[in-house]
């Protein structure tokens, strides 16, 4: 008898163990199964890939050594965007900061190039120039940035050129300072600025961005920077991938502060996946990711947050969130934490297409104002890269050491010593 009591004792546990079990893997199934639902209905917009500059270092942008559909030696290929619902990417057009006062207009003009190649020679993909653009493609939409302000070497007009190709967001730096705007970052040594983050020449870079209609991307600028654009711009900001300093306190991030005057200024935070920037260590999980989002949330709501993962920008990522086929993992992991379908549909893709059009709307506000022709100071240059342009048969101005013209100078010497003799 007793030998049957413990018979039933145990097939109870194991109808509980299995009762158990099989409510969890429900709970599991349930949230893949709806995570996969919203990213069919809401295809995520991305705000930053690098993949242009693994190209760039492992192709020299020679796109037919490249397979775009399977490539495991980077994190993105066609094949993996496809699994990780994306429906729109921005690409970044980067080039190193050591380019900077050289050849970086033209680094960046070859970077546009392999960026419209790839979005045009795929059929997977298409090249998109407006919110409307983003909003209606069937397919991936590849739009394009530029990751560095040093790109336009102080010029209104290279930038007014870059848009006229397509590029609809910059960076107002990289990893460097410009002549007129503040990184982040004090890796390099160039125009190391003294209480002036934002110059008058880079207010009119913002105004100008705010005429064309192209996103200001503040991601790698300081925070002072960070700041002076957020009081300045008229159109809403963006950093595209960046994330939340009160959980990782990299300087690459987003202190509460700013996040206020962002929350204010209409703009969006989209958040980086870089293991150093949301644990500030190379080992971690996406579970901090997630706390991320969470802590954006509370203080600036979900309509102010999308996602920038930096893929391809950088080495070491969280596990789980490797390569863009793992998106839905982290919007599953979201769901867990009670993130409603509205709120992920916003960090999806509606709160950048939102920030996007308004920028639109600022640019069509401004369609009766002129470009402006606000040039750099040589004295805020490095003017031995600066040519001044002269008639030939003139004598040259000899701008590598900042000379002026000896000739006129020579002149009143002759005068000045002829009166002399006379007297």
């Amino acid at each position: 008898m007793l030998i049957y009591k413990k018979a039933g004792i145990r097939g109870a546990w194991i109808r509980w163990f299995m009762c158990t079990l099989l409510s969890l893997l429900h709970g599991v199934i349930s949230e893949t199964s709806r995570a996969l639902d919203i990213m069919t209905k809401y295809p995520l917009i991305d705000g930053h890939n690098d993949l242009a500059l693994r190209l760039r270092m492992h192709h020299n942008n020679k796109l037919s050594t490249f397979n775009m559909y399977n490539n495991p030696k980077v994190a993105t290929d066609i094949s993996r965007l496809i699994a990780g619902h994306v429906g729109g990417q921005v690409f970044a057009a980067y080039v190193l900061c050591t380019a900077q006062d050289k050849d970086a207009v033209r680094l960046t003009l070859e970077q546009i190039d392999v960026i419209r190649r790839m979005c045009t020679e795929n059929p997977e993909m298409e090249l998109v120039t407006t919110a409307e653009g983003m909003k209606n493609s069937t397919k991936i939409a590849c739009l394009i940035s530029i990751e560095g302000g040093h790109s336009i070497d102080s010029s209104l007009a290279a930038l007014r050129m870059f848009y006229q190709l397509g590029v609809r967001s910059m960076a107002l730096t990289h990893n460097c300072n410009t002549p007129w705007a503040e990184s982040s970052s004090s890796y390099y040594t160039y125009y190391q600025q003294k209480n002036n983050s934002l110059t008058e020449f880079g207010k009119a870079v913002v105004n100008e961005m705010n005429r064309l209609g192209m996103l200001v991307d503040l991601s790698h600028s300081s925070w002072e920077t960070a700041r002076a654009v957020l009081k300045h711009s008229t159109a809403p900001v963006i950093f595209t991938h960046s994330a939340a300093y009160a959980i990782c306190n990299n300087i690459r991030n987003v202190p509460d502060d700013q996040l206020l005057l962002l929350k204010e200024n209409g703009g969006l935070i989209m958040v980086n996946f870089y293991s150093s920037f949301v644990a500030c260590s190379n080992n971690t999980n996406m579970s901090v990711v997630a706390d991320h989002f969470d802590h954006l949330k509370r203080v600036i709501g979900a309509e102010s947050i999308g996602i920038g993962a930096d893929f391809d920008g950088a080495i070491g990522f969280p596990k789980g969130l490797e390569d863009v086929s793992k998106y839905p993992a982290l919007i599953e992991e979201l769901i867990s934490r009670n993130w409603t379908e509205e709120e992920l549909a916003g960090v999806l893709r509606l709160n950048f297409l939102r920030v996007f059009q308004k920028v639109e709307k600022v640019r069509d506000d401004m369609l009766h104002i002129l470009p402006s022709e606000a040039e750099i100071s040589l004295s805020e240059v490095n003017k031995s890269c600066r040519t001044m342009l002269v008639h030939p048969g003139r004598p040259e101005r000899s701008h590598q050491n900042g000379n002026a013209p000896l000739m006129p100078v020579k002149a009143l010497i002759c005068f000045i010593l002829l009166l002399i003799q006379l007297q």
